[in-house]
């Protein structure tokens, strides 16, 4: 099927808008994805390092305050872990106003659908409430500048990161055989390892239990310094020997290199390009997708060595994945976002909400819509599935958004019929055109076409 703005837009990027002009061609899409990140540069996200620092200390002032010698050092400290906690929250606002603004206003709306769809693939949590801050940082170092190179680059950003090395306990797994552990009540996790083959790599089947245990243990050593919130690798924690893992054998001495290893030879595997076709194909276009769009992306990530940007092109270029019919439901911070885009909400009056109306207006709907705000509840991410987002309550809250935020978001809300076009484009369906022009109050016909199904699938 020919290349069509509005389904581009919808399907392919964050929506339609007043502000942002549809993309003109694929090419134009990848041309844009393969230049520039000029949304991050205009809406940054703190470092890592520096969301670090705050973390550490709330957690040493915590520590420090069960410690104290007196009732009066105590309450002193008390104080001051209240003010870090106070400091972490409204970090952790920052952070999501400015996430969300992207998703609303960016002119290169792909790359924010890859980044999305990349840090669910990678998905992790916080570990304890006040370390929410953190993943923000992690999904901008480790992911956001990979979406258009390398999956194996992205693979070792992401598995050597702080985070998911804190996410999947890796940070305290300690080799059986290695000096620490034949001493020490630690032992070894195999979170990491069986995560990165079932989830993040070549999916359930081509490995046994035995491989999740040999890419356990050769992962050990692999750490996070305290101090500076970096990877550190420690050799007394790391177990001793060559490992075997899917018929491959990494050491004999361990380290970084062996690890770094098999991540190379993990993300080159046919496994792993047949598992992330398929999973690209059904985030993007439908829930049974056409096994030919599914082969293409497959056949591209193994001829040229898992790049990105070459498995977009394909994505985007593909007839299958220009079928009019949408047959996607968009999860709440899709939707969110793009209402927020369809209503022409700039990002100077998102970044302007105070910590209470980024939960009133944005948070707290997502959560009651189903999606709390990075808490995905497993490292499996958010589901793709429509059964999961369109549940009576799930819906009611979607409905409840669009009939009353809006205008708590806006001073002036456009005109409905003005508003099907700003949101769904030329091929809006003609029960939405006409129930927007039938409202009584602009409030109203505003809340029909974002409640719309017409607007809640792409």
């Amino acid at each position: 099927m020919p290349f069509d703005p509005s389904i581009a837009a919808i399907r392919f990027g964050t929506g339609l808008g007043p502000r942002i002009v549809p993309p003109s061609s694929a090419a134009a899409m990848i041309d844009r994805l393969a230049g520039p990140d000029a949304t991050a540069q205009a809406l940054p996200i703190q470092p890592f390092a520096e969301a670090w620092r705050l973390f550490r200390d709330y957690r040493l002032t915590a520590r420090d305050m069960r410690q104290a010698g007196s009732e009066a050092e105590r309450d002193a400290l008390e104080v001051e872990r209240d003010r870090l906690r106070e400091a972490l929250e409204a970090a952790r606002l920052a952070q999501a106003r400015t996430r969300i603004a992207r998703v609303a206003v960016a002119e290169d709306g792909l790359r924010e659908r890859l980044v999305l769809f990349w840090a669910n693939h990678f998905a992790v949590e916080r570990k304890v409430p006040v370390g929410g801050l953190l993943i923000a940082p992690y999904i901008e170092e480790a992911i956001r500048p990979h979406v258009a190179g390398r999956f194996a680059d992205m693979l070792e950003a992401v598995t050597l990161h702080p985070k998911m090395l804190i996410y999947l306990d890796q940070a305290r797994s300690v080799g059986p055989g290695s000096p620490v552990g034949r001493r020490s009540e630690r032992g070894l996790n195999e979170n990491l390892a069986r995560e990165l083959l079932e989830l993040h790599t070549v999916g359930i089947g081509p490995y046994s239990q035995e491989d999740v245990t040999e890419l356990a243990k050769l992962l050990t050593g692999l750490t996070v310094n305290e101090e500076e919130g970096a990877t550190a690798f420690r050799p007394a924690w790391a177990e001793p020997g060559a490992e075997t893992v899917l018929g491959e054998s990494y050491g004999p001495r361990p380290g970084l290199e062996p690890i770094r290893a098999v991540l190379r030879d993990l993300a080159a595997r046919p496994e792993t390009a047949a598992h992330l076709a398929r999973k690209l194909a059904v985030h993007f276009v439908s829930d049974m997708p056409d096994g030919d769009l599914v082969a293409a992306l497959e056949a591209t990530f193994r001829s040229t060595g898992g790049d990105l940007l070459a498995v977009t092109e394909v994505l985007v270029a593909h007839p299958a994945a220009w079928e009019r019919r949408k047959q996607k439901v968009k999860t709440p911070l899709e939707f969110v976002g793009s209402a927020l885009r369809a209503l022409g909400v700039g990002s100077e009056r998102l970044l302007m909400l105070d910590d209470r109306d980024t939960r009133r207006l944005l948070l707290n709907p997502l959560q009651v819509m189903g999606q709390p705000w990075d808490q995905p509840g497993s490292p499996q991410g958010w589901p793709e599935a429509a059964e999961a987002w369109v549940t009576p309550q799930f819906v009611a809250a979607r409905i409840d958004w669009a009939m009353t935020m809006p205008e708590r978001l806006l001073p002036d809300l456009p005109d409905p019929r003005r508003l099907v076009e700003d949101a769904l484009g030329p091929q809006a369906a003609e029960e939405v055109r006409f129930a927007a022009g039938a409202a009584e109050r602009l409030s109203e016909g505003v809340g029909v076409v974002l409640a719309s199904a017409d607007f809640q699938r792409r």
